[in-house]
């Protein structure tokens, strides 16, 4: 697999067209949303200290009534994972080394598939799955960024990568109070790691400690 720069653009403007419509859906959900958490069940509206974006992919919210926000968290799921799996494929074709090219196009191609699945029944086993695949992408990139001088990024990789696991943490533990909070420190921070690689690394950033793809060319030489 080769560089494809004249997609890179495209690829570009893809992924910060679905952060933001996803955004901007999520937050006419929350917004939507009658209320209730596992917290406080007859509350009212959804508190970002308590609610989890898994709540407002039911059909009806804690409190009970009919949640009128789902349609627009649904759609909002659907352009996140799409916007997530388009991320890894770019990183993908940036990071040109046979075997992380190939991780990264997997993880990328998985997320699109799979990640929507966290809207359903399945959440828990495809939040277990999704999070696994991400963080595994997430840590060749960061091994490569480390080669860079991409220093700035660096230290967003890392910083990123303790929200996660300390995220995940608290989920494997059910600390739901501090979790609530915490996904939402691990979302924003997410978006803003991935739009940070997406826009400030070009591959080559990553020329002088990747061993270059066989392209094809030598074969005919």
């Amino acid at each position: 697999m080769i560089s494809r720069p004249g997609t890179d653009p495209i690829l570009r403007f893809a992924v910060l067209a679905c952060i933001l419509v996803t955004t901007v859906l999520m937050v006419v959900a929350t917004a939507l949303y009658p209320g209730g958490s596992m917290l406080d069940v007859p509350s009212v509206g959804f508190d970002l200290s308590k609610n989890f974006f898994s709540n407002l992919f039911q059909e009806r919210a804690i409190n009970g009534a009919t949640n009128p926000g789902r349609p627009w968290a649904l759609v909002g799921m659907a352009f996140h994972s799409l916007g997530d799996g388009l991320f890894f494929i770019r990183m993908s074709r940036v990071i040109l080394h046979k075997h992380s090219t190939r991780v990264l196009k997997v993880v990328g191609i998985s997320n699109i598939a799979f990640n929507f699945m966290i809207a359903t029944p399945f959440h828990d086993a495809m939040v277990t799955t999704s999070s696994t695949l991400s963080l595994l992408g997430l840590f060749y990139i960061t091994v490569f960024i480390f080669r860079t001088k991409l220093h700035v990024l660096k230290v967003c990789c890392v910083a990123f990568m303790i929200v996660a696991y300390f995220t995940l943490f608290l989920y494997g533990t059910g600390n739901w109070g501090l979790l609530a909070i915490m996904q939402k420190a691990a979302t924003i921070s997410s978006a803003l790691l991935v739009l940070g690689l997406t826009f400030f690394t070009a591959a080559e950033d990553f020329e002088g400690g990747v061993p270059k793809m066989d392209t094809g060319a030598g074969a005919s030489a």
